[in-house]
Order: structure tokens, then C-alpha cells, then sequence
């Protein structure tokens, strides 16, 4: 979606910012332009749904900055070289740069079938090793770091403000820095982490003035972003899991090399739980993005993710996929019958106005839009609004069936189509193929998951039909209940009966 003149709103976008603990007006550093950089994934496997949630989280802040007016320069690295690459690696035999590449293209296909937007630069670590060790450079010139042994450690009692942004105490911090490496004795302080690794036997290595290695995970963010964003830009994304120990040693990082560095809001997405536990690779308690698109739509699994506030953690279950399919089918069948009707008319020149009840009401629903996108995101809200216009769109189709071609419905649906289009844009569930190819897709999901073929349930139909012929009612209703119950809902036209997809229910 290309950038448009900035909208005229009283309203002022409003961001939670991680570090002031607080909802804050938004103020890019330099008017009209956004820098934001967003940590992305360690490609050793297929992604999971957890980080579905954190791009589409941020793919949404990207679309409504866009829609805002903002030139907006995004960021989202691929760490492509790291202890659990390696491990995966050598179990599978493969080296280790070529693991991660290989998931690294697989991730983008999922972000391509979730219809996030592609970042303006996607930096990978192994094409940064002089921008990461000249930065562990200036750290230890600035006397924040030391060697051992070819390793090089930040100190973090030489930095007052570490902690500042997890607001922890110290004396609580992971040593190690995370899990992610075994504790070092030799360190000064069991707080202080890796900037730099010396090599191991088999591992991929780099030359640096500590001797062969490679870099420490944090280091490669602070890196790359200010490369591509310099020291000072506008906002710092990613899993709330990420505040402390990456993104507090990031801050550390980048404060110490250049004490001119400075983000202004830190923004943090909540996690997906499945039994009240946070989905993780590390737990093996996860889905794959695959697992579930399988078995969904990728807009219907984007819709779930978005039901639930960014900063909250969303409960994964299949009810609520049910409830997100059932939802995009009935968005995208409206919006299908309302083209399908509209088909002949939209060439033509209409003399009167939209009427002013559904004027009024798409100004109230663009307006509560706006208001609701901009406190910090509330896409939940955007998703209950968005059923009243298409109420009165399917309101209005009834109207227009049957009956002498009205002017007045016309230019009714056409503007209800318009406005209902463009917050499905922003908010990257407009689909880029045609409505009846979705809804076909989303049908084909249906059947697969109901264990059913599309020839078994025309029989179905079909044995329904002849027992209400033969007035065997109890016999046509435990059909239509049994099929309501894995998820296909009958109805009886004129034409004969059809099908759609529906949530479960035994009733």
C-alpha cells in the first residue's frame, strides 16, 4: 500500500512505550519519516505461531504508519548464526550458514502467506561481522568491556542505567544472559555477557582483533539497527521475552559505544499460550505457522492474532480458529455477494448522494477506527466495528434483490464497499487474490478439517433433501446436526440447499 497525504485527525497516535511503563503521544525524530527495527527470528527450524504474532503485530504498526503518511524505514534481522543453529546442524549433518538460510527463505514464505508487508531492509548477522566488531571496538575503548581468553565480555557494573528498561534489580539477572550459554566463572561479574565468542572446534568462525569467533547474540542487534536507522530512531520492537536480557543489553550496548544513542518508544508483544504456558521452540510446546495453515486460512489465522490486543498474550484454541474462520468467511461472503451485485453498475454516473443514514454511519465507523488505531493499536475493537457496516451491507443487498435497480442503493453500497476495503487494507486482511477464490479456500479448509469430502457431503445433502421430501424431519434434522457439529452449516434457498463453513456446535 503506497503512502498518502497524512489524514486530518484531532487524534494524536498514542504507543505504549516499555521503558516509561506508560502510553505516550508519538513524535517521530524527524517529521513525516519512521525508523523502526524489530528483532526477527533464529532460523534453525520452521517458525512458530508465536512469531506470527509478533510480525503481524508489527506488520499492523507498519500498515497504520503508512496509512498515517509516514515514510517509514522498517527492520527485521535474521540471526543466521548462533548456538542453536549450530546444534541443529550438526545433528542434521548440514552446515550450519546453509540451515539457516534455508529457514530463513521458508520464514519469508510465511510472512508472504500472512500478508505481512516486506521490511524495507532484512540485514542477516553473517553480512554485518565488521559493523558488530567495530562496535564491540568502541565498547571496549570506552572501557565497558573486557578479553578473556579470545572472549570479550560486557561489564555491566560500568553502566549505571543497566537494568532501565526491564526495571529489574541485578541481583536478579540470569547469568549467562539468558539462558542461551553456560555460565563463564571467569567472568568478573555473573551478570556480564558475551560480545564476542571465541571459536570452538567445527564452528563457523570470523577473524577480529580478539582472535577467531563469532559475535555474542546481542551485539548483532545494536549493530544492525544502527546501521540502517543510525543512533537515534524512533521505535524498538519484539516479544515481551525480549526485554530482558536482549533488549536491556542492547540499550547497554548501544549507549556505551555511542552515548548519543537513543530510542524513543520500546515496544513489546505479548506471547501465545497454549495450557496457560508460553508456546517456545526450547518447551516444544508450539505450532508451527504450517501446523495450523493446514488446517486455516492464513487470514483466518492473522484475524486470531488480532482479536487480541498486541500487548496481551492471546490463548491459542481451536474454538477461537473456529470463531476467526466463521468471522473471515462472513467478511469475505459479504463482500463477494456485494461485487457480484455492484458488477453492473459500477461503470455508471450517479446523480444522488449516499443516504444520509449510512453516511453518518461509515463516518461514525471510520471515525471510531481512527480513535481506536490510535490508542496504541486496539484491533480488537477495529474487528467488532467492522460487522456494523457490514450488517448494512447485507442489509442493503436484500433491498437491492427483486427490485427495480435504486440509485440510492447503489451509491450506498458502493461507499460501504470503499470504506469496509480500506480498513481491511490497513489492517492486511483485504486478500490480494478474488473473494470467491478465498472463500473457496476457506471452504476446502472447512471440509478438511471436518474429515469430510466435498462429493461425501453433496450425498449428504442430497439424502437430506430426500428426507424432507419425504417428510422424514427428524431423519433431515440429525443431518443437519451432524454436519453443523463438525463445522458445515446447511442452508435452504430457493435454488436448492448450499453450504458455508461454520463453528462446530452439537446443538
Amino acid at each position: 500500500m503506497a503512502e498518502k497525504e497524512p489524514e486530518t485527525t484531532e487524534r494524536k497516535l498514542v504507543l505504549f512505550n516499555t521503558m516509561t511503563k506508560q502510553k505516550e503521544e508519538f513524535k517521530p525524530i524527524v517529521e513525516g519519516k519512521v525508523g523502526m527495527y524489530v528483532c526477527g527470528v533464529t532460523p534453525y527450524d520452521f517458525s512458530h505461531i508465536g512469531h506470527a504474532r509478533a510480525y503481524v503485530a508489527f506488520d499492523v504498526l507498519h500498515r497504520f504508519l503508512r496509512h498515517l503518511g509516514y515514510e517509514v524505514t522498517y527492520v527485521r534481522n535474521f540471526t543466521d548464526i548462533d548456538d542453536k543453529i549450530i546444534k541443529r546442524a550438526n545433528e542434521a549433518g548440514e552446515d550450519p550458514l546453509k540451515l539457516s538460510g534455508r529457514f530463513s527463505q521458508e520464514f519469508l514464505v510465511d510472512m508472504e502467506t500472512l500478508q505481512c508487508l516486506s521490511p524495507t531492509h532484512e540485514p542477516r548477522v553473517t553480512d554485518h561481522m565488521d559493523q558488530i566488531k567495530d562496535m564491540i571496538s568502541k565498547i571496549m575503548a570506552n572501557g565497558h568491556a573486557y578479553t578473556i581468553e579470545g572472549d570479550v565480555y560486557f561489564s555491566v557494573d560500568s553502566f549505571p542505567e543497566y537494568c532501565r528498561l526491564s526495571g529489574r534489580k541485578l541481583d536478579d539477572n540470569m547469568a549467562g544472559g539468558g539462558g542461551r550459554v553456560a555460565v563463564d566463572t571467569r567472568k568478573k561479574n555473573p551478570a556480564d555477557f558475551a560480545l564476542w565468542k571465541s571459536a570452538k572446534p567445527g564452528e563457523p568462525k570470523w577473524d577480529s582483533p580478539w582472535g577467531p569467533g563469532r559475535p555474542g547474540w546481542h551485539i548483532e542487534c545494536s549493530a544492525m539497527s544502527e546501521k540502517y536507522l543510525g543512533q537515534k530512531f524512533d521505535i524498538h520492537g519484539g516479544g515481551k521475552d525480549l526485554v530482558f536480557p536482549h533488549h536491556e543489553n542492547e540499550l547497554a550496548q548501544s549507549k556505551t559505544a555511542n552515548p548519543e544513542s537513543c530510542i524513543n518508544c520500546w515496544m513489546h508483544n505479548g506471547f501465545v499460550n497454549k495450557d496457560n504456558h508460553k508456546m517456545s521452540k526450547s518447551d516444544n510446546n508450539f505450532f508451527t505457522i504450517r501446523d495450523i495453515i493446514n488446517n486455516y486460512h492464513p487470514l483466518a489465522l492473522r484475524f486470531f492474532l488480532m482479536r487480541t490486543h498486541y500487548r496481551a498474550d492471546v490463548n491459542y484454541s481451536v474454538q477461537a480458529l473456529d470463531n476467526a474462520s466463521d468471522r473471515v468467511f462472513y467478511i469475505y461472503q459479504t463482500l463477494q455477494d456485494c461485487e457480484v451485485a455492484l458488477s453492473p453498475f459500477r461503470e455508471g454516473t450517479y446523480k444522488v448522494q449516499v443516504p444520509d443514514d449510512v453516511k453518518e454511519m461509515i463516518k461514525k465507523f471510520h471515525a471510531s477506527f481512527m480513535e481506536s488505531m490510535s490508542d496504541d493499536l486496539h484491533t480488537t475493537a477495529v474487528l467488532d466495528d467492522l460487522m456494523e457496516p457490514l450488517k448494512t451491507v447485507n442489509g442493503t443487498l436484500k433491498k437491492f434483490k427483486g427490485k427495480k435497480q435504486q440509485q440510492a442503493l447503489i451509491v450506498a453500497l458502493l461507499a460501504l464497499e470503499k470504506e469496509v476495503k480500506e480498513v481491511l487494507g490497513i489492517l492486511g486482511l483485504l486478500p490480494t487474490s478474488s473473494f470467491a477464490e478465498v472463500l473457496k479456500q476457506l471452504k476446502d479448509s472447512a471440509l478438511e478439517r471436518a474429515g469430510i469430502t466435498e462429493e461425501d457431503l453433496a450425498k449428504k445433502i442430497e439424502e437430506r433433501t430426500l428426507a424432507r421430501k419425504n417428510k422424514q424431519y427428524e431423519e433431515s434434522d440429525r443431518i443437519r446436526k451432524e454436519l453443523t457439529a463438525v463445522g458445515i452449516a446447511l442452508m435452504d434457498e430457493p435454488g436448492g440447499t448450499v453450504w458455508r463453513p461454520c463453528e462446530p456446535s452439537d446443538e
